[in-house]
Order: C-alpha cells, then structure tokens, then sequence
C-alpha cells in the first residue's frame, strides 16, 4: 500500500471529493483525519473507511474560520505529533453564473474566505508540523476555471489565487522535503451538485460537457481522488508546483 503509516487529513470529508479522497487514502493505508463543518455527513465518511478496514477520525471544523483550523491542527498534532499529507478540498462557488455587473460584495468575499484563505491557513498550520518533520506532502483544490471563466468571476479569481500560493509555498518549503501542488479538475459529477441543478439541467450540463471533452464523459470523484493519491505518494516525491488538470482534455 502507497500510504502505509501515513498520517492524513482531507479537508471537505463530507462532500462528493473529499469522501473519495478520505476511503482512496484509507484504503491505501492512511490513516484519515476527515474533517468538514457537516458533522453527520463526515460521520458516514469516516463509518465508511472503517467498514472498509480503514482507520481515521474526524473533526468538525468550519475553514472560514481561523481558529477552527488552528484548533484542527493542534488536535492533530496532539494525537499524532506528526502529518504526511493535508489534501485540502473544501470549497465552493459562492456566487454562481453571475455577469459581472452583478458582482455582490458579501458573495465575493465568501467565495475568497471559503476557497483562497481556507487554504492559505490551512497551509500554513501544516507547514508548522511539516517544517520540523522535513517531510510532508500538500495538495490543494483548485479548479479548471483557475484559467478564467465568463460567469464565475470571483469564484475563478479564488481558484487562480490557490495556483499561485501553491506555487509560491513549494518554492518556500521545498528544502524541507515537502512538496505543493494542486488539482485542476473540470465538471465533477458530485451528488451536491446534481442536487443543486436538478437532475434535468444537470443532465443537460453533463450532456453538453461530455460532447465538448475529448474522452467523452464528465469526471468522477474518483477521477480526482487519485491523482490526489498519486501527488501524495513517493511516486511523486520530485513533482511540485504544479496544477494538475483533470479534465479529460477540455480546454486542450
């Protein structure tokens, strides 16, 4: 197993990623701190990995909120005194399908809190671990729109900031031995999302997506959650500062 020993935490626990993340890390000998501000959601995650022969634990934390992810960190710290690999997942669009005429301030900035300085901090509370360890493996989520998008403005401008801090962070901890990339995904066929459109517009949206993409079909949280495996593990122990998209060739 790729991840025998290995200590993880995957931010986003609860949602379509972030729990295939948490059972793909598990599975492969991780154990998984899942962690998510929907506490029953993320409980089902970690009865999975269990169910499965995993190990792990979960802590509720909203990473909107600084201290939360402090207290995250210090927690795993106390439990464990180390971590391998952080897999930051959780976010959003707050504002979504918007002209820009329409660009609300209170959305916008959710947008940035939730995507951009969640991961920013969370970033910074592993490197804290991971500096005196001279070890450690960072992914974070960031999203095909990292390259620019005509309706989610504040959204893309978030996840065109996860690129460059990500890039910014492997130039700075890269003589510890840790190493920073990110994950690029294009439509990700997660149930929130399916829920969100309905099943008729997203059947529309998959269709649409499905014909412009040159493997012909949407990803799945599966899709995602192995490269994020592949990124954490010693197969890509000389890979950092990349943005990884998972796209199956859209935007080529």
């Amino acid at each position: 197993m790729r991840l025998s020993d290995r200590i993880a935490l995957v931010t986003g626990a609860a949602g379509g990623i972030g729990r295939a993340a948490a059972l793909c890390f598990a599975r492969e000998g991780a154990e998984v701190i899942a962690s998510d501000i929907n506490a029953d959601s993320c409980m089902e995650t970690l009865d999975m990995i269990e169910r499965d022969g995993g190990k792990g634990m979960f802590v509720k934390a909203d990473v909107t909120r600084e201290d939360d992810i402090v207290s995250l960190y210090h927690e795993i710290s106390v439990r464990y005194g180390k971590l391998d690999t952080v897999v930051n997942i959780a976010g959003g669009d707050c504002e979504p399908a918007s002209d820009v005429e329409q660009i609300d301030y209170l959305r916008m900035s959710a947008n940035i809190d939730l995507n951009l300085k969640s991961c920013i901090i969370s970033c910074r509370e592993a490197a804290r671990i991971m500096k005196p360890q001279a070890s450690g493996k960072i992914v974070n989520m960031s999203s095909l729109v990292y390259r620019g998008s005509p309706n989610q403005f504040t959204y893309s401008a978030s996840k065109g900031g996860i690129f460059a801090f990500t890039r910014s962070l492997a130039m700075s901890l890269g003589r510890f031995g840790i190493t920073v990339n990110a994950l690029a995904p294009a439509l990700v066929e997660v149930p929130a999302f399916v829920r969100a459109l309905g099943e008729e517009r997203w059947e529309m949206l998959r269709n649409d997506c499905a014909r412009r993409y040159p493997l012909g079909r949407v990803a799945t949280p599966d899709d995602v959650a192995k490269c994020a495996l592949f990124l954490a593990s010693d197969d890509a122990s000389f890979i950092t500062g990349q943005i990884i998209e998972i796209s199956g060739g859209a935007r080529l």
